[in-house]
């Protein structure tokens, strides 16, 4: 009875129902080896040596695959078709070997299939292979980089730039395209321009609308009206003439289908359509791949197998009719440079199975399995068949011109089940109108000429798929590593998400410039590109991978020795003169942007500290002005904004953390003088002085309640009223919802919210947390897994084991599979497996069958 092995629990239970008990199907639960974070791991010094340890948590896995060879000497590799999947086989069966757990008349084979259904399964093991060694190689080529960049760069990182994580290979090129588009928006100065559109009508009364193509006699350019002025001059000149139809022009048109999904588009229109994140939807799409409902979801291959497409034309037939299959099947050629990365594309394994009879799956599951089935669908499906419709309009004297665009479909095709999302930059035509029936000395009426103010936009900030989009463009990068490079930079701290979009963070933009001034070949887009298709000969057999990482190694390690002597000041100078047009930007009074707003003859530049990088005034520690980086023309909002009653100066002052209002200044006898952070909502230029004391006297009495005052402050969770008796251990604290409150809230409503806290104190220190979905008992090692409300986000508790949800996860979302994953990837980074809870015994293996 053979022992299959795949990486998780949910394939094996899928595999184990095809195959059945005549094979022992067994999980290893990802990779079981890696290179251990310490000096020496990979050794340049010994042709590239790499030391392997097995993980704590993959121990009792591999003795699980290693007691079953025991009694069934005979090794089937199933991982995954791609190039982790291989080097999970291989480590695997290392690992075994190095455990005697092989003996020398142990078959061990590798088999691989694109989908998980019975057919795909039962071919696969017809056909065993040894594991691929140019795959391997390209895996073994790939991890030795990582390391040698992350393990040699990052150190530097620490040293220089206190604050900073990590490098990467990738993710730092990942950060550099962030970056540079934050640093194009800033420097972006929008451009005005007008346009006049007209409101008219048909003798028969019908509206429609045009838009001013010719003026003055010649064709509008997109800059030609400037300004307002000239938009008016333009009006008046539409107002004053009859217009009439000149000329009605109809063209036929067509709209084909877009390529089935690969990974990156997949990931891109899940993006677009459920604001996923790359990782989200690589997480669904694997629990539906191990559920056996589509094909392999790594893959930059768009083909199709053609019993597939047979299939999607039957249920095309059979759902909607023979007019919507084109005479011939549609193909789509893969694009992939890497034969090993082109699997099949991301298709339903049951063409005739939709999203409404999986009502048992979650519904990002669902979401994302009709998403993949319509697209499917859809492009072997007939493109569909439109009108384009143009009529000009103009004076007699052609003085002016105006336009109006429509188009009616004529054939839905494959717009019937689905139509591709689009990124914003990109413009969608305004010719999806009906326009009325309109004939050549046509006169036409108006009802209105109005002009339209426009202004140029800067570029959008990346949202995930974009990112992802710019990156497959460039040739960052591949399907396996796109969601895992796009999540680290934001637990990086490098990047945070707001409303889908990245922006970057201080400290990801002084580590992109830092490495664009002293390691800028590494963080080049085309030396990545390159090394990603030399990776590639790899894998193909073409290139021997040791010499791939000699060449690397020599320029790498010349440039990190080159840094090696820099003082830290001499880093911040050059990242200062880097960085200057966006710290130092023009003031409108003309004064140099370098002067500090507060000491007045203090020079500003650029610092560092363990939350990012800041600007600080060289006057310190006399002058403690400080602005965070992105503080742009904020310098202008700091300001003396008078005295209080006994002659100290009360200032606006920009820091780290947001603005503050400080009560005089650093002295020997004050070395803290008062300050108070402004309130959320609150703006700098509206900042007055009694403001400013109003902050600075806080906290605010409310009055005494049972011989106690009630307090009311800002914390640092938000606004609270405070009471402490005095026979209680500790003050009881009751959040406010609105910061005004703070000011406002009366006795009556501040003895209420404390009476209530007192008899409904919730979760204190020691007290436990609420669950918000109970998962049910761990799989493996017993014990519940749930969902929690924390204080800093809801997490995964298992144990003692807390893991907090990507910010892309909804609580209701999490599964028991997605729950493991993030519960294993905490035990592995703090490289010990803690007992959680009880273990269950192991589930018996089954018998061999009875040999006849």
């Amino acid at each position: 009875m053979p022992v299959v092995v795949v990486e998780s629990p949910a394939k094996a239970k899928t595999i184990n129902k095809y195959l059945g008990s005549d094979y022992t199907v067994l999980a290893s639960y990802g990779h079981v080896r890696d290179l251990p974070p310490k000096d020496g791991s990979v050794d340049p010094e010994s042709d590239f040596s790499m030391k392997w340890e097995v993980g704590n948590d993959s121990r009792k896995h591999v003795k699980a695959i290693a007691d079953a060879l025991a009694e069934d000497n005979n090794l089937i590799l199933a991982t995954d078709p791609d190039r982790e999947g291989e080097a999970i086989s291989w480590h695997l069966e290392e690992a075994l070997r190095k455990r005697r757990a092989i003996k020398k008349d142990t078959p061990v084979s590798r088999v691989v299939f694109n989908a998980i259904t019975k057919a795909a399964v039962t071919e696969a093991m017809k056909n065993p292979r040894q594991v691929d060694e140019d795959l391997v190689d390209a895996y073994l080529a790939r991890r030795a980089l990582d390391y040698l960049v992350g393990f040699n760069l990052s150190p530097v990182l620490w040293r220089k730039l206190p604050g900073a994580r990590s490098a990467g290979r990738v993710q730092s090129v990942c950060l550099r395209l962030i970056v540079e588009r934050e640093m194009e928006i800033e420097a972006f100065n929008p451009r005005e321009y007008w346009s006049v559109k007209a409101a008219l009508t048909t003798p028969r009364g019908q509206a429609f609308e045009a838009r001013l193509v010719n003026f003055a006699g010649k064709k509008l350019d997109r800059y030609d009206l400037e300004n307002e002025e000239q938009a008016g001059l333009a009006v008046a000149a539409v107002e004053k003439r009859d217009l009439t139809v000149t000329s009605v022009e109809a063209k036929p048109a067509s709209r084909n289908p877009s390529a089935p999904f690969m990974t990156s588009t997949l990931q891109q229109e899940a993006s677009r359509k459920f604001g996923f994140g790359a990782r989200q939807t690589m997480s669904t799409a694997q629990r539906l791949y191990e559920a056996g409902y589509i094909t392999y979801m790594r893959t930059d291959g768009i083909d199709m197998a053609p019993e597939a497409i047979e299939a999607a034309r039957a249920e095309i037939t059979n759902r909607y009719g023979a007019e919507y299959i084109p005479g011939k099947p549609r193909e789509y050629k893969n694009k992939a440079k890497n034969a090993q990365e082109a699997h099949e594309c991301i298709r339903p394994t049951d063409m005739s199975v939709d999203a409404g009879q999986l009502s048992k799956l979650e519904a990002d599951q669902r979401k994302l399995y009709d998403l993949i089935w319509k697209r499917t669908l859809a492009c072997q499906m007939e493109g569909a068949r439109l009108e384009r419709t143009t009529v000009e309009i103009g004076s007699s004297d052609g003085q002016v011109g105006l336009r109006a665009t429509g188009q009616v479909v004529l054939f839905d095709g494959f717009l019937k089940v689905y139509e591709e999302g689009r990124d914003d930059d990109i413009v969608e035509d305004d010719d999806d109108k009906r326009l009325p029936q309109l004939s050549e000395v046509y006169a036409t009426e108006k009802k209105s000429v109005t002009p339209d103010q426009h202004f140029t936009q800067p570029p959008p900030r990346y949202t995930e798929a974009t990112l992802v989009k710019k990156m497959e463009e460039l040739g960052i990068g591949r399907p396996s590593t796109y969601a895992s490079i796009v999540t680290t930079i934001q637990e990086r701290e490098y990047v945070r998400k707001d409303k889908g979009r990245l922006i970057p963070e201080d400290k990801g933009r002084i580590v992109t410039i830092f490495l664009l001034n002293f390691f800028r070949k590494y963080v080049g887009y085309e030396f990545t590109a390159d090394l990603e298709d030399e990776l590639d000969q790899v894998s193909a057999g073409e290139v021997d991978y040791k010499k791939v990482l000699a060449r690397f190694w020599r320029d790498f390690s010349a440039a990190i020795s080159e840094t090696s002597d820099l003082r830290i000041s001499e880093v911040l100078d050059k990242l200062d003169a880097a960085l200057a047009p966006q710290l130092y930007p023009p003031r409108e009074d003309g004064s140099d942007p370098r002067k500090c707003p507060l000491s007045g003859n203090g020079d500003l530049h650029l610092q560092t500290s363990r939350s990012g990088g800041f600007i600080g005034c060289s006057n310190y520690p006399e002058c403690r002005y400080t602005r965070p980086i992105g503080g742009g023309e904020e310098t202008q909002g700091d300001r003396i904004l008078g005295e209080d009653e006994n002659g100290e100066e009360i200032s606006l002052r920009s820091g780290r953390f947001g603005p503050y209002v400080q009560r005089g200044e650093v002295t020997e006898d004050n070395k803290k003088p008062d300050r108070a952070s402004l309130p959320k909502g609150w703006s700098t230029d509206d900042m007055t002085l009694e403001k400013a004391l109003t902050l600075l006297s806080l906290p605010r009495i409310v009055g005494d309640h049972e011989g106690a005052p009630i307090k009311a402050n800002f914390g640092r969770f938000g606004p609270y009223v405070m009471h402490q008796l005095p026979d209680d251990a500790k003050p009881v604290y009751a959040n406010l919802k609105d910061p005004q409150d703070v000011f406002e809230i009366g006795m009556n409503r501040a003895v209420e919210l404390i009476t209530e806290k007192r008899l409904n104190p919730g979760r204190g220190r020691g007290q436990t947390a609420k669950a918000l979905k109970e998962l049910g008992e761990h799989p493996e090692d017993g014990g519940p897994v749930n969902v929690m409300d924390g204080r800093y986000g809801p997490y995964v508790k298992f144990g003692k084991v807390n893991a907090t949800l990507p910010k892309d996860v909804k609580p209701e979302d999490v599964t028991m599979e997605m729950a493991v994953e993030l519960i294993n990837e905490k035990q592995a980074k703090k490289g010990t497996k803690k007992k959680a809870a009880p273990k269950k015994k192991a589930t018996a293996k089954k018998k061999p069958a009875a040999k006849s």
